[in-house]
């Protein structure tokens, strides 16, 4: 047996760029929104050790193509042997302060602490990681290789190489793109609608012909999902609302079209419109056209509160875009989600502003991750100067939202980006785990905005200029649940945040991308103005809400 073939495929390995990528896995130990485990920890540091070798491998390139002159002999030697104890040094300082910084950062966050870094398991998960990489890269160098030798044939040598880099770039795409990406969606969307039960495994469908999926209704039950299910059969009723308040209360209108209930975003919009009509939702006295995340799924945790606030006399509304994954969704299904909140909003606001303003229901906007940012798309002008809504509530909007990052850069001097102050106020504020957006320079104006969002969400604060600058949050003092030992390092901090988005799902309540109903409640109050309302209710409320994180805080729907 023979192993040329083998080291013919490795080829060179060169020690200044793996010096490089080891440099970056010492950055990679540093802390940054979400801590990390071992194993997660092990893959991080792999994945941009690879990398960091590969800017390596690029800058020698680079150097070499520009003709600069080169160490040979013993002085390379030399320089290697220094810059390897000076990389050596640095890795292992980071590593003995690594373990200290991520239970500071846990401890911000309610975590229990680790007890030892388990660096063993690490360095073996990052061996594993960076080997796949590695070999990954080479057999993309190997079949550039292989292209450009077919070019030579045909072509001058500097012609070739750069039509094979182009050849090697269009076939990756097109394997990834266009056809094993293709594939996964389409199994992935397909495996979440037999996960939500979609047609045959469907419960029994509502008597009350007051309800979405009735007999009375011309949404079909068996076709809205189970996240569309549980919304509607969920939250408070009159009696859960009426024992909360001390007051007569009505049954909270909800009003949800699945993805499946009709072909196109605008039919969905239109068969949920005919829906609030049959119901008489246009005469609550608030209306919420809500948008959800990517799976379909509407946070208890914030329609709940919201309802037991207005006494019940409150219609909400939405319609289903996807079956994947916030995150997935936001990458492969964009276009899917942001169309059906313009339809949903053209044809409510649409009907709502023909009514007399004396005789409509307030109106607002409101959506959670995913759904924030379509919601965002969908409020445009129109919906803010031709016969404006009265508000709107967006909660861990993400970071490519343009609303969000428009409003964003417009915070006064001084204030933090993690949270914000613009203008007097009036018109947008912020709250977070720590703030409510009760305080500001002046009272509300005609129209109320509020952004919840929390320090340490990197679903709302990852920055793809990371890649080569600090993001603007890091500039800043920490806020209180994130680390104050933050590190930019080009490459690395971009890999670490989108580490933390894959990450913040999992995170203690009140934390990362885990909102939950006690932060909802007082920005709910600030946007709607519930008559009557006052500090006492809220406490009130949120204790009632104590466990409204994924599970409302309400008695269920019979």
């Amino acid at each position: 047996m023979t192993f040329k073939p083998v080291f013919r495929l490795i080829g060179h390995f060169s020690v200044p760029s793996f010096l490089l990528g080891l440099l970056f896995f010492a950055a990679s130990l540093t802390p940054s929104l979400i801590p990390r485990g071992p194993e997660v920890q092990g893959v991080l540091g792999g994945l941009v050790t690879a990398l960091g070798y590969l800017a390596g491998q690029i800058i020698a390139l680079i150097w070499r193509a520009a003709d600069m002159p080169r160490l040979s002999g013993r002085p390379a030697v030399a320089v290697t042997w220094v810059i390897t104890v000076v990389v050596l040094a640095i890795f292992a300082v980071i590593l003995g302060s690594s373990l200290t910084w991520q239970n500071e950062l846990r401890a911000k966050m309610g975590i229990p602490p680790e007890d030892a870094l388990q660096f063993t398991t690490i360095l073996l998960i990052a061996i594993v990681t960076f080997a796949l990489a590695f070999g990954l890269g080479r057999i993309v160098a190997w079949l550039f290789r292989v292209v450009r030798a077919r070019f030579y044939r045909i072509m001058p040598p500097r012609r070739a190489n750069v039509l094979g880099l182009v050849t090697v770039a269009l076939i990756l795409l097109v394997l990834t793109r266009d056809g094993l990406l293709d594939r996964v969606v389409i199994v992935l969307d397909e495996s979440y609608e037999a996960a939500q039960a979609l047609f045959d495994l469907a419960p029994p469908a509502p008597s009350d012909p007051m309800k979405v999926g009735s007999a009375a209704s011309a949404i079909a039950w068996s076709a809205i999902g189970t996240p569309g299910r549980d919304f509607i059969t969920s939250g408070p009723d009159a009696a859960a609302i009426a024992a909360f308040t001390g007051r007569p209360a009505l049954d909270p209108i909800r009003v949800y079209v699945g993805r499946a209930n009709a072909e196109t975003p605008r039919e969905r919009a239109e068969l949920a419109l005919a829906e609030l009509l049959r119901l008489g939702a246009f005469e609550r006295e608030v209306m919420i056209i809500a948008s959800p995340t990517g799976t379909g799924w509407m946070d208890p945790g914030s329609h709940d509160p919201v309802e037991y606030m207005h006494n019940g006399d409150i219609a909400t509304v939405a319609a289903q875009y996807s079956y994947l994954q916030s995150p997935l969704a936001l990458i492969l299904e964009t276009n899917t989600g942001l169309e059906q909140a313009v339809a949903l909003q053209d044809v409510v606001h649409g009907y709502w502003k023909t009514l007399p303003p004396e005789d409509r229901p307030r109106l607002y906007v409101h959506g959670l991750s995913l759904g924030a940012w379509s919601s965002m798309y969908a409020t445009n002008l129109f919906r803010l100067i031709d016969e404006p809504i009265d508000g709107a509530f967006w909660v861990g909007p993400p970071f490519p939202s343009a609303l969000w990052n428009y409003v964003q850069n417009q915070r006064n001097p001084g204030s933090p980006w993690v949270l914000p102050q613009i203008g007097d106020g009036s018109l947008v504020r912020y709250a977070s785990h720590t703030q409510d957006a009760s305080q500001a320079a002046a009272d509300w104006g005609r129209m109320r905005i509020v952004f919840l969002q929390y320090s340490s969400d990197p679903i709302v604060f990852y920055d793809p200029y990371s890649l080569w600058r600090a993001p603007p949050w890091m500039r800043d003092p920490a806020a209180e649940d994130m680390s104050d030992h933050f590190f930019f390092m080009p490459i690395v901090t971009q890999f670490q945040l989108a580490l933390d988005m894959a990450l913040s799902f999992g995170a203690p309540p009140g934390h990362g991308h885990a909102y939950f109903a006690q932060d909802y409640i007082g920005p709910w109050v600030q946007v709607t103005d519930p008559a009557g309302w006052t500090l006492a209710d809220t406490a009130r409320l949120q204790a009632h809400c104590d466990n409204g994180f994924q599970g409302g805080c309400s008695n269920t729907r019979p």
